[in-house]
């Protein structure tokens, strides 16, 4: 799984019971300096500084500005305490577009704990944000899940299982992408600055050979391999993402997003450079 951010100092120990109720309502603010970030940082122009402007530039003829769907989840508010960073993990990941994203704006988001499962090992707990813009309009639903290590055994449900199953067919698009080994440190800066993506004490108090990716990284590059092998490279059309986080990636490592298509739009997985699933049980809605 990757490890998401965590809020409290070593040693600290959520009660996953008291979460049930947590509410939160944040003000979000973005201009296209943000966009740009956020798109170099998922890897947008990596291979070919030239495909993908739109995204990548304000200013270059013939191709006007947009944001790349998966931006969304950074207007999502701000998780719960959850303890020691080293003990949290990104498990699951959901975004649902109601409309494009503007290049700049304003959201308020308003988010609450939906769920608080004891899996015996440690606790699930489920964070949904709804954004609107400014005139009070839906922007988008962002549902994450983080994993708490050792906050289990507190006499909850356990989360119900999912149905998906991994296709049998080969995939209709294989999409290969380099990620640097500085790619941590240039995605930090859309927001997520928890230590374990860029500090190797941290890393190593989680059990990890050196730090690891941020999952919504790897949920953003395969956010544009959806949007430009099944959405016809049009923000517009993407309209819902979800995946699953089921082991850490290092930079430097490349990722290839396997794509099934669907009626629907497409499944898929990414899986690191050793044939490792890193991002599972992916699924994504076309317009």
């Amino acid at each position: 799984m990757v490890l998401a951010a965590g809020t409290e100092a070593p040693g600290d120990r959520p009660r996953p019971a008291s979460l049930r109720g947590w509410r939160s309502t944040v003000e979000r603010h973005w201009d296209s300096r943000d966009s740009l970030l956020y798109a170099l940082g998922v890897g947008a122009g990596q291979h070919d500084p030239t495909a993908e402007l739109r995204f990548t530039t304000e200013n270059s003829a013939g191709h006007p500005p947009a944001v790349l769907p998966t931006f969304a989840a950074l207007l999502a508010a701000d998780p719960p305490p959850l303890g020691d960073p080293a003990t949290v993990r990104h498990a699951e990941q959901s975004l649902r577009l109601h409309r494009e994203l503007p290049v700049a704006g304003a959201a308020r988001t308003t988010a609450a704990v939906s769920a608080v499962h004891d899996q015996g090992s440690g606790a699930l707990i489920r964070v949904v944000s709804r954004i609107r813009d400014e005139h009070g309009r839906p922007l988008a639903t962002a549902t994450a899940s983080f994993f708490v290590v050792g906050a289990g055994g507190f006499g909850g449900d356990r989360a119900p299982a999912s149905a998906w199953a991994a296709p049998a067919t080969a995939p209709d698009h294989e999409i290969h992408y380099a990620v640097p080994r500085d790619q941590a440190l240039l995605y930090r800066l859309s927001g997520d600055r928890s230590p374990l993506h860029s500090d190797p004490t941290v890393a190593e108090r989680a059990g990890l050979p050196q730090p690891v990716l941020h999952g919504l990284c790897t949920y953003g590059y395969a956010g544009r391999a959806l949007l430009h092998t099944v959405a016809g490279s049009d923000p517009a059309r993407l309209r819902r993402v979800d995946a699953r986080f089921t082991a850490p990636v290092y930079p430097g490592n490349p990722l290839t997003i396997r794509i099934w298509r669907r009626r629907h739009g497409a499944v898929f997985q990414a899986v690191d450079g050793t044939g490792r699933v890193v991002l599972d049980r992916g699924a994504a809605w076309v317009r």
